[in-house]
């Protein structure tokens, strides 16, 4: 539904002047005579002292009350003088003419006062709602270059120099350039001259925004008396109004600026230095690593064993000489990223991940995976989040009742502690499998938050779990010994995600206090707090090499972290609405981020893209469109080439990352070797897209009674991304409603569910894909 709002100054198309502090029109017939034009022109000596005073011209002050007559001992306030002021001088739509406002009591002769009205407006946008904070953050920009502009040329140069530098984060994303400029004035004839200070000063910034969220501002300014920031307002800024809902509008959309001058300087920001290469392994790492992969060799041909067997052990120690782990990038330091020593299940890893490697299934857009799909039933709804094991041998649940679920994917027995076992009697394997607990479940449910669960993770090694919840804490469970054994408090706010490093180490948090949080292990506190995300944070990953963290948020922003200094390195800017998971390529060069796009214009719905990024330079390669409902989860296959994504719409879908639009020329997709396609006629998908269903379920022609043909339910092929039909729901009488879906030439196969939508989709280091769902009844 759109919305619109007339504002007060005349509710047009062009808000010029869109406050109520226009200046006075001169109009002879309402202009006051006789007696009435001396009362005025006293007033107005009057509200001339008062300002005098308040600056401290003391001599003047006295000049003008001997000149005019003036009371020495009485003294009338601004606002009482205001509201005498004869309204047929003004006009009858204006209550006070700009110049007077100007110099409003609260704020006359106060040189904080911009800092105090443009904080106060500052926290007023950040508790706004969503739909609104875009835009309103869009006019907060040109409102703190005046702000500054107007300190410095009324030579408060200290005062414009701490606003400047208190402030000025807030913008450095996209005007980093012109506040870097603008931040070397350090004299009033400096601002005077300045190029860039006479830009905004003689051209009005232009900024598209809609009625109400144009309503919501003057009323606050109005409301608080910051009448400075209005004064900005109506003399520097040019406020086009639309109709549209703001759902779908970008701070990029709505800050238009000023004509002929370079507005978004994003890139200048993301053309910071990063390094995206694999982490160094530990050389005592190495060391050790190769001289058991040495000892296995001497004790299988010792024990004279087959030949197959020193074969594998013998490859294995060549592969991990020649390094199987370096993608192609300069690898970083291993002392970079604070890790604590290796342990012996650090080698068992490493010679468990070569042993990957060789077995290793080969993916391409000619090579689809299959997909095992796990579906949960009689959850009733209250299942949030699921996790997968690195090797496929757990699977865990997050429910709203607050507890967790795991089940051992293996159906072997998981048996935790006894409670009466003393721990200082056990000394070897032999008495520690003597205290375990008696029985043969495959499942176990952990009890501990206070609220609903919203994320999990399970560490690389499977030795522990991590969880988020509704109650603003963390809680790390013991995979020995099914326990909780630490809580982390410190978000202010509910934790939606919760993500372990590559190294089991240090995990991340991402909350609706709009903050993403580095922990690790062994400390209860946050290490870093990354704070920049002007909205909910919704999802965060970490970067293969353990330097980097992604979050995604519902500013319609993606951004990548660095966790060593804390510090935002790159920001992603395409989304049209909410960003709601994000995943990175195993080699760290590429970034997928799934949310809302903006309204279709064939459908009143929003359209549910994946976005594909290249990391260095923080461009967009591709859109990915096909979904109809949101994308809950992503996942890279091993090489990334090919891009799994599970959505609410019970499907499942593979892109094929290496192949580029028709108008991209962008430098990775250029490089990677173009695989081919399958080339399939339309009957042929139908046929696929049956096949692969992978709910167990009566079949969909008798599922809903409709007796109608097969192709009703299932969606064509489209070709060179042309919308299709695809009839998946009846309206209120009953009758197939279609919806017309996008979908992106990158598509490479669909599975469907029966009526199950996809809660996590994951690529094991074999590149064997999985898949989890809860079924629905509705």
């Amino acid at each position: 539904m759109k919305k619109s709002a007339e504002t007060g100054g005349g509710g047009g198309s062009n808000s010029g002047a869109g406050s109520g502090a226009a200046t006075p029109h001169p109009n002879n017939n309402g202009a006051p005579k006789g007696k009435d034009s001396e009362q005025t022109n006293k007033h107005v000596e009057m509200i001339l002292a008062q300002y005098l005073k308040s600056k401290g011209y003391a001599s003047a002050e006295q000049a003008l009350r001997e000149d005019a007559s003036l009371d020495q001992e009485k003294e009338i306030s601004l606002e009482e003088l205001a509201k005498i002021f004869p309204n047929e001088e003004i006009g009858s739509d204006i209550n006070i003419p700009s110049w007077v406002l100007m110099y409003n009591q609260a704020e006359q002769g106060n040189p904080d006062a911009y800092a105090q009205s443009y904080g106060e407006l500052r926290r007023w946008i950040d508790t706004s709602l969503d739909m609104y904070k875009n835009e309103l953050f869009a006019v907060s920009y040109p409102l703190f270059i005046h702000s500054y502009l107007d300190l410095m040329e009324r030579d408060l140069c200290e005062k414009g120099k701490e606003f400047m530098d208190k402030y000025k984060g807030d913008h450095m994303v996209l005007h980093a350039h012109d506040i870097e400029q603008l931040s070397l004035i350090k004299s009033r004839q400096h601002a005077m001259e300045d190029s860039l200070a006479k830009l905004f000063r003689t051209n009005k910034y232009c900024l598209r925004i809609s009625g109400v969220t144009l309503e919501l501002l003057l009323t606050f300014l109005k409301e608080h008396s910051f009448m400075m920031l209005l004064r900005i307002v109506n003399q520097y800024l040019n406020i086009n109004t639309h109709e549209e809902s703001t759902k779908g509008i970008q701070i990029q959309d709505a800050d238009i600026g000023i004509t002929g001058h370079t507005q978004h300087q994003i890139e200048r920001f993301n053309s910071q230095s990063v390094t995206l290469g694999p982490l160094s392994m530990d050389p005592a790492l190495v060391e050790e690593t190769e001289q058991t992969l040495r000892n296995q060799v001497q004790q299988q041909k010792s024990k004279d064993t087959e030949q197959k067997g020193r074969n594998e052990a013998s490859s294995l120690l060549s592969d991990f000489s020649k390094g199987q782990f370096n993608f192609g990038l300069d690898p970083i330091p291993s002392d970079s990223i604070p890790l604590p020593p290796p342990k012996g299940d650090d080698i068992l890893a490493q010679i468990q991940k070569l042993k990957d490697i060789g077995k290793r299934v080969s993916l391409s857009p000619a090579a689809l995976p299959s997909i095992c799909m796990y579906t949960m039933h009689n959850t009733d709804d209250t299942l949030n989040c699921t996790a997968l094991s690195d090797d496929l041998s757990l699977m865990a649940g997050g429910f709203s009742e607050s507890y967790i679920k795991i089940w051992s994917l293996k159906k072997k027995p998981l048996l935790g502690m006894t409670s009466d076992f003393d721990p200082l009697s056990i000394y070897n394997d032999k008495d520690l499998e003597g205290v375990r607990e008696k029985h043969n479940d495959n499942y176990r449910r952990l009890v501990g938050h206070s609220g609903p669960v919203y994320g999990l993770d399970l560490s690389f090694d499977n030795k522990y779990l991590i969880s988020c919840s509704e109650d603003k804490t963390a809680r790390l469970w013991s995979m020995d010994t099914y326990t909780n054994v630490v809580c982390y408090k410190g978000h202010n706010f509910p934790i939606w995600d919760v993500a372990f490093g590559p190294f089991g180490f240090y995990f991340a948090t991402a909350s609706h206090d709009r903050t993403s949080r580095l922990w690790s292990c062994d400390h209860i506190y946050p290490l870093r707090i990354f704070a920049g995300h002007l909205s909910d944070v919704n999802c965060v990953r970490f970067h293969p090499n353990s330097k980097y963290i992604v979050t995604g948020s519902c500013d319609k922003t993606t951004r990548l972290w660095d966790v060593q200094r804390g510090t935002c390195v790159r920001v992603f800017t395409g989304h049209k609405g909410s960003v709601q998971s994000v995943a990175i390529s195993p080699d760290g060069r590429i970034m997928a981020s799934a949310g809302k796009n903006k309204k279709h214009q064939t459908c009143d719905r929003d359209e549910n893209i994946v976005c594909v990024w290249d990391l260095g330079s923080g461009k967009c390669m591709s859109e990915f469109s096909g979904h109809t409902d949101n994308i809950y989860s992503l996942s890279f296959s091993q090489e990334g080439s090919l891009l799994l994504s599970g959505s609410a719409d019970k499907t499942v879908r593979a892109w094929d990352v290496k192949r580029s639009e028709e108008t991209s020329v962008h430098p990775i997709i250029s490089q990677r070797q173009l695989l081919g396609g399958s080339n399939k006629s339309e009957n042929d998908s139908d046929k696929d897209a049956d096949k692969d269903k992978m709910d167990i379920e009566p079949s969909s022609e008798n599922q809903n009674g409709s007796g109608g043909e097969k192709n009703n339910e299932t969606s064509s092929k489209v070709k060179n991304g042309k919308s299709t039909e695809t009839p998946l729901k009846r309206d209120a009488e009953g009758r197939w409603k279609a919806l017309k879906v996008v979908e992106s030439e990158q598509l490479l196969k669909t599975w469907r569910t029966k009526s199950t939508p996809v809660y996590q989709v994951k690529f094991s280091k074999r590149n064997l894909a999985m898949a989890i769902g809860a079924y629905s009844l509705s």
